[in-house]
């Protein structure tokens, strides 16, 4: 939690100066009972005696100021703390998604997506309240009683021991009870994460879900996780609830001792009305603060569990670490080069058969070429290209692009030369110009090019607005070609040196598939296409192909060569093409 509240020093005049007001915000409300005392006891005496009410309207009128001027500080404060909370959680969560976005793949799937989102939302807010209440009640509270009970020793030191007497064990309850806050408020956050996941499993999939009519499976799945997140809710909040009984029992078993105490006092000469109603009110201020302090460590637990989580994340070192080969033996002539590579995402020393996805692939690619890689559902086609953009890195073997290992490169350097169209990507709440253009300040002549080699120019110009049409979110107002098309002319705006197709024309009728791969080959030849496919005709006038089939590499050559050599390949080719193959 210290971590997290470094966060607020990033803005030290504001809280400083938020600080010092509610300090002196404080004090001066503090002279208020004070000051009804001396009203009381000393200035209505006087004025009864003498008949003259100078005396009282100035106290009075004194009181009324020093109130009035205690509610100007306090607001004052408060809206100081209101916007240095709102600067730094807004710096924390800037941070934690810069984080976020330099995860790697296996990182990525550790923490789960559920759960990042969860981190980033529901986790700020609990460290977004938890500093509102620090600036807020933080320093008001403790000041609250500690000047409360200095001047009431000054007031009364016998009543004072009275109250004194009770405070131990209102902090015993505390403490014993705030420890037990902070695991109970992690397991709700974890549960918030698995509702999250449901949620958004089931939001995705809400077309499927209605075509086999399983709303109501659905529905009493997310009830399940739900009502979980619920339990554990009601388990933190009860413990944590336990302690504002027991804490208004304490104070208030010290108030009757207090009135007992004092109205033996006054029956004795050795205390004066005004000065116990004065107490009775310092006393109320006290039990109040006491209380705000037990919301401290209550919201404190929440903040404390919801700041572990933040920093497992903040904390996760890059496992794509940048390592410079220095043996000059291991560079490659070719644009891209696979070297021995297998992989797993699982644990990373298990290289047993059954749990590689990918197993001793090798094959190049030079300037000039293209690339086609055709294989069966979880053949291991996508992972060849993760591992190619260093989403992940290999378990065995070596990737070689522009000659360099990728270890070598920047994540942004190496990324940079690609232009990627994946099947499943996304279409965002923005302009169809900004979802080509894509923050790249690419001119429009560049997006509308791409869009018409994508065949997307003229579906565009059918929408309002044309390039200027606001797309809906995740691209509902597209259908599922329409979406293919402008992920293609995403990736092919930016002209880059390696152009990836990940079965991006899977919805595309064919001749629009063909009209695509005509237009790329024309107008983009610059580009190194590698193309992943389930489609023969997507991939049979590549330069080379490689055929994949169970994570190994059975295959590698031109069309003519594979349906020689290859009987998988010829299979598929049959299968598509019948006698055209």
């Amino acid at each position: 939690m210290s971590r997290a509240l470094k966060y607020l020093l990033f803005y030290k005049k504001r809280l400083i100066s938020g600080y010092t007001v509610k300090i002196l915000g404080t004090v001066v409300e503090l002279f208020i009972p004070w000051i009804m005392a001396k009203i009381l006891d000393e200035v209505v005496p006087a004025v009864k005696a003498s008949g003259n009410y100078v005396p009282l309207i100035f106290w009075g009128g004194l009181m009324v100021l020093v109130a009035l001027l205690a509610r100007f500080m306090n607001m004052f404060a408060n809206r100081r703390a209101a916007w240095t909370s709102k600067e730094a959680i807004k710096t924390l969560r800037d941070d934690l998604f810069e984080k976020i976005m330099s995860l790697s793949g296996k990182q990525t799937d550790s923490f789960g997506i559920p759960s990042l989102v969860s981190r980033l939302t529901s986790d700020v807010y609990n460290i977004h309240g938890f500093f509102n209440i620090i600036q807020r009640i933080g320093v008001r509270a403790p000041l609250i009683i500690a000047g409360g009970l200095v001047i009431s020793a000054t007031l009364d030191p016998v009543l004072t021991l009275t109250l004194v007497a009770t405070l131990p064990f209102v902090f015993i309850i505390v403490f014993t009870i705030s420890r037990k806050g902070v695991p109970l408020y992690t397991a709700v956050q974890s549960s918030v994460d698995e509702m999250v996941r449901v949620i958004r499993e089931d939001i995705s999939g809400v077309r499927v879900i209605k075509a086999l009519s399983k709303e109501d499976y659905e529905k009493e799945r997310f009830e399940g996780a739900n009502s979980a997140t619920v339990k554990n809710e009601l388990r933190a909040a009860g413990v944590m609830a336990a302690s504002g009984p027991f804490i208004s029992l304490s104070l208030n078993l010290g108030l009757v001792l207090v009135i007992i105490v004092g109205a033996f006092r006054i029956n004795s000469g050795a205390s004066l009305p005004g000065v116990i109603v004065a107490f009775l009110t310092y006393f109320t201020m006290i039990l109040n603060a006491v209380i705000t302090v037990n919301r401290i460590f209550v919201d404190y637990s929440k903040a404390s569990a919801s700041a572990a989580r933040v920093w497992d994340v903040m904390d996760s070192e890059s496992d794509l670490k940048i390592t410079p080969t220095a043996d000059g033996s291991k560079a490659s002539d070719h644009l891209i080069e696979f070297r021995n590579v297998s992989f797993t995402y699982g644990d990373q020393k298990d290289l047993s058969d059954e749990k590689l996805v990918l197993k001793n692939i090798s094959f190049t690619v030079d300037k000039n070429e293209s690339l086609g890689i055709i294989g069966a559902t979880g053949s291991g086609k996508s992972t060849i290209l993760s591992l190619l953009m260093r989403y992940y890195d290999t378990t065995c073997g070596d990737i070689f692009v522009e000659g360099r290992n990728i270890k070598e490169y920047e994540p942004g350097e190496l990324r940079s030369k690609f232009g990627a169209a994946f099947q499943n990507d996304v279409i965002f709440a923005d302009t169809v110009e900004e979802n080509i253009s894509f923050g790249r300040d690419l001119s429009h002549e560049e997006v509308e090019k791409a869009s018409k080699a994508a065949q997307a120019y003229d579906f565009i110009m059918g929408k309002e607005g044309g390039f200027e049409h606001e797309a809906s979110i995740k691209g509902g107002d597209f259908s599922g070609g329409q979406k293919q098309r402008l992920f293609i002319a995403r990736a092919l705006a930016g002209k880059p040196e390696i152009l990836i197709l990940d079965d991006s024309s899977s919805a595309l009728d064919y001749k629009t598939d063909a009209k695509v791969r005509k237009a790329i080959s024309s107008e983009y030849s610059d580009s190194v296409l590698i193309s992943v496919a389930q489609r023969i005709s997507s991939v049979m006038k590549m330069d080379k192909i490689i055929v994949l089939d169970d994570g190994k590499m059975i295959g590698c050559g031109k069309h003519e060569e594979l349906m020689e050599n290859c009987d998988v390949y010829k299979e598929i080719a049959q299968s598509q093409l019948g006698s055209l193959a």
